[in-house]
């Protein structure tokens, strides 16, 4: 449960520091976070943020204040296009979980037991590509979810969002796959992981890949003295 609770608490940091280098406006909470938002809603104690397709709703109360962002230059398109042949599905996961500020590690671990990084996979249900979007999800966030690039920006931004819903819960990471894996509604309804034998299979295999990538990462060899 520490080890949860830590988790937590790291992913919250890296979700709500993270804004995409577009124009719109950035939301300085009390929390002394910063987030990036197109545009904004305020509706009694809710404040509506709308970000690339998707809604984040926050209370209005941890608002400080909306600063303009200026639009960033995007690089020029033939650079673009001569780097994307060079990309692989784990270099298109990376790079989204930078934009989105989350951990690669944590993202690539939802891409593995959602696919094992097979770009055209296709579910029984529906879903489709690398983060087995929806259709419904990928209209959601304007993308078309068989191309790779779009199927993981959107779905690490849908995840991105999830985490934002629950990041007052203890249980921030688990409701978060739960909601990406069963959706949103069964997590509010039973308030947690609900009692679905596929879901919670599916919450501790992404953890568990999690746990197991960041040791790769925190281990190092020790290089030899030279004795």
């Amino acid at each position: 449960m520490i080890l949860k609770l830590k988790m937590s608490k790291r992913l919250l940091t890296f979700a709500l520091l993270a804004a995409p280098c577009f124009a719109g406006e950035i939301v300085e909470l009390s929390t002394g976070f910063r987030i990036h938002a197109e545009r904004h809603e305020t509706e009694g104690s809710v404040v509506r943020l709308y970000q690339n397709g998707g809604v984040t709703e926050v209370p209005a109360s941890l608002v400080v204040h909306f600063d303009v962002e200026e639009a960033q230059p995007k690089p020029p398109a033939a650079a673009t296009s001569m780097r994307l042949p060079e990309l692989n599905a784990q270099d298109l996961v990376a790079a989204a979980a930078r934009r989105n500020g989350l951990p690669p590690e944590f993202v690539a671990s939802v891409v593995s037991a959602e696919s094992d990084f097979q770009a055209g996979a296709v579910s029984p249900k529906g879903a489709i590509g690398l983060m087995q979007l929806m259709p419904a999800t990928a209209r959601e966030y304007g993308a078309d979810p068989r191309d790779p690039r779009q199927n993981v920006e959107a779905g690490t931004q849908y995840l991105r969002d999830l985490l934002l819903k629950y990041q007052k819960d203890d249980h921030q990471v688990s409701r978060a796959l739960a909601a990406y894996n069963a959706g949103p509604g069964a997590v509010d309804r039973y308030r947690g992981v609900p009692p679905y034998r596929e879901t919670r299979a599916y919450v501790a295999r992404v953890l568990r890949k999690y746990e197991k990538k960041q040791t790769k990462v925190a281990v190092k060899p020790t290089p030899p003295s030279g004795d």
